[in-house]
């Protein structure tokens, strides 16, 4: 006899129910990374302690008590940031010393670098290739025209020297020319340490060990130095130009070492299956190895690129006053001496800086997680 009506309604199944609100969200993420054991307890409790210590002195010193506006005496009778000071130096920490009247050219190089680059940073935008040879081939030029100035275009674009060049500008110019040039340099390195050609695997392993055993303030001092004399009779180099060539060939020989990971990493079994399609040994590379490897060690570029940021700093020893080095120079103008303004700038220098290597991080990031080099299952 068949089960009444009442019966078998009941022997549905329940709905599936969502999840406890405290294993999702904010609060699950917190108990599960964060409150998970006692000792986890323990040490979030010890850094929410030293974070709040350190963020409340940071927060009071350069927001709450700072000096947003005023003048110099404002500054000298508290002992907190004193903002006046990077508003009345805000020109020559981007500009440096550049000419007030062109600016507008600093200005056009960045929108035209910005209009290039956005377009190649996302993966969806089309005309990838035309837009690679703008940003790699076109833009270069044109910036450099802009910048420098002179020559046919003297009438529209006064002459600017290097030497005039600072802050942000000289910044932006050091790391960018040493992180695109670098790359394409250190795949090359490393190719060439892998080669089976004794005499090319010798010289790249000869070029990779020698800059690698020596400093980057040696090498921006041989570049401004000893470079010259070098040369030929009568031939001359820019010294910002002989500091961007001595950069780029430093960050290539570290280039080179990630890469090379990345390339020990692909199984032998991708360089037989190529080989077995009758590929050359260029095409294995740019159609099979590379992509892979590249994709490996994207953490290992990125942080050569942000170590290679942060490290242009040291231009100032020859005598190029990059955002660093401008906001020191900064601190000779007796007008502005006050207790707090070194401190000011500094600290206007660190956030500019982690700003960059964070942006140029979470970029990254999302790479890694669109190409999937974590390999997830």
């Amino acid at each position: 006899m068949p089960p009444p009506a009442a019966h078998i309604e009941s022997w549905r199944p329940i709905p599936s129910q969502p999840p406890p609100r405290l294993s999702i969200g904010p609060i699950g993420w917190a108990r599960k990374n964060l409150f998970a054991t006692p000792m986890d307890i323990a040490l979030t409790v010890l850094a929410l302690y030293f974070i709040w210590k350190a963020a409340g002195a940071i927060l009071s010193w350069a927001i709450i008590d700072a000096v947003w506006s005023g003048t110099v005496e404002d500054c000298r009778e508290v002992a907190a940031a004193c903002w006046p000071f990077i508003e009345a130096k805000w020109g020559q920490i981007f500009y440096g010393r550049y000419p007030v009247d062109e600016r507008w050219r600093v200005n056009a190089t960045w929108v035209f670098g910005l209009l290039f680059l956005i377009p190649m940073l996302i993966p969806a935008a089309p005309l990838k290739k035309l837009n690679a040879i703008l940003l790699m081939g076109v833009y270069p030029v044109l910036a450099w025209v802009l910048l420098l100035g002179g020559g046919v275009f003297d009438s529209l674009l006064p002459l600017v020297e290097t030497p005039l060049w600072g802050g942000l500008l000289v910044t932006l110019v050091t790391s960018i020319v040493g992180i695109v040039a670098s790359l394409p340099l250190g795949i090359l390195l490393a190719l060439g340490r892998r080669s089976k050609m004794p005499v090319v695997r010798s010289l790249c392993v000869a070029f990779i060990e020698f800059w690698r055993g020596v400093p980057l303030i040696t090498v921006l001092f041989m570049a401004s130095v000893m470079l010259p004399l070098f040369l030929p009779e009568g031939v001359t180099l820019d010294k910002l130009l002989r500091c961007l060539v001595g950069i780029a060939l430093f960050a290539a020989a570290y280039m080179a070492e990630v890469v090379r990971g990345g390339l020990q990493a692909i199984p032998r079994g991708q360089y037989e299956a190529a080989a077995a399609l009758g590929l050359g040994y260029w095409r294995v590379m740019y159609l099979i190895i590379l992509p892979q490897a590249l994709r490996l060690v994207i953490p290992g570029i990125v942080n050569n690129f942000i170590a290679l940021l942060k490290d242009t700093t040291l231009v100032l020893i020859v005598g190029l006053f990059d955002l660093l080095g401008i906001i020191q120079l900064s601190f000779t103008d007796p007008y502005w001496s006050t207790p707090n303004t070194a401190n000011t700038g500094y600290f206007f220098a660190a956030v500019m800086f982690w700003i960059l290597c964070f942006s140029i991080s979470r970029y990254s990031q999302f790479m890694e997680r669109r190409l999937q080099t974590g390999h997830e299952r």
